[in-house]
């Protein structure tokens, strides 16, 4: 059987503060600058309205436009559209992430870690589940943001074959972002595509992007700093196996339980 690849595009964009309107408007021309056949295409976190703390003015619906526009945008570029939102649901918010098919079929993830600095805990539910899709023949994990920070909840338990992170990370902790991107994919024998936003919010924070692509063994194929971009990988399948077999270190991993 010959192993499938899987080409990711990320984009790593500047966002509009609390402004779903002009982000999907923004976003929309980047997606549609994207003529290559890919099979993922990863938004930041919060991509509609930049990391809010106001839910209750901006959170969206899973029945609303935003979730809409992803899954128009999933059946157009014919891939799954990958990104997160501050969403409303049976009177909580959620920092939501969405895994949307081009078939219109959408898994979500709620962020388990909430970014105590920001007081996110005080305005979102935090998740207790994570998601693991199987999608083109890929095992894959995606998670948000501070969630990187915690390499218990990142642990490859279920020979996922990729770890996704999508992020609003400040330029101020860039060090810690790219460390950690490279530690996750070497403890976890998988690759990490990470996706973040540039530009400065509203309170004045800079982000940088540092958009990345990491290979199983730590290697980073991809990285863009301080630019809008649309960031390019293929991620080979057989490589990742072959590296696997050679090294079996998952098979030696602690046993524990989360609670």
């Amino acid at each position: 059987m010959v192993e499938q690849n899987l080409k990711i595009a990320a984009i790593q964009t500047d966002l509009v503060w609390e402004n779903p309107a002009a982000n999907l408007l923004q976003l929309g021309e980047k997606l549609a600058s994207i003529h290559k056949p890919v099979d993922l295409i990863l938004l930041p976190e919060m991509f509609a309205t930049g990391f809010t703390m106001q839910p209750q003015l901006f959170a969206a619906k899973m029945d609303g436009e935003e979730v809409r526009w992803m899954q128009q945008w999933a059946k157009e570029k014919n891939a799954v559209v990958c990104g997160s939102i501050a969403m409303q649901e049976g009177g909580r918010y959620y920092n939501r992430l969405l895994w949307v098919q081009p078939s219109g079929e959408i898994s979500t993830y709620d962020k388990r870690h909430l970014f105590s600095l920001s007081n996110e805990q005080e305005q979102y539910t935090a998740g207790e589940q994570r998601l693991i899709v199987e999608y083109k023949g890929w095992k894959i994990c995606p998670l948000i943001c501070y969630d990187l920070r915690f390499p218990v909840w990142s642990r490859n338990t279920e020979q996922f074959d990729l770890l996704l992170y999508v992020a609003n990370w400040p330029e101020r902790r860039n060090y810690a972002w790219q460390s950690l991107l490279i530690a996750r994919a070497i403890e976890n024998q998988c690759y990490v595509a990470a996706v973040n936003r540039v530009g400065k919010d509203a309170h004045d924070i800079a982000h940088s992007g540092d958009t990345m692509v990491v290979d199983a063994v730590g290697v980073v194929l991809q990285h863009a700093e301080y630019m809008q971009a649309v960031v390019y990988a293929t991620l080979d399948k057989s490589e990742l196996l072959k590296m696997r077999s050679a090294l079996p270190f998952l098979k030696d991993g602690d046993t524990f339980e989360i609670k």
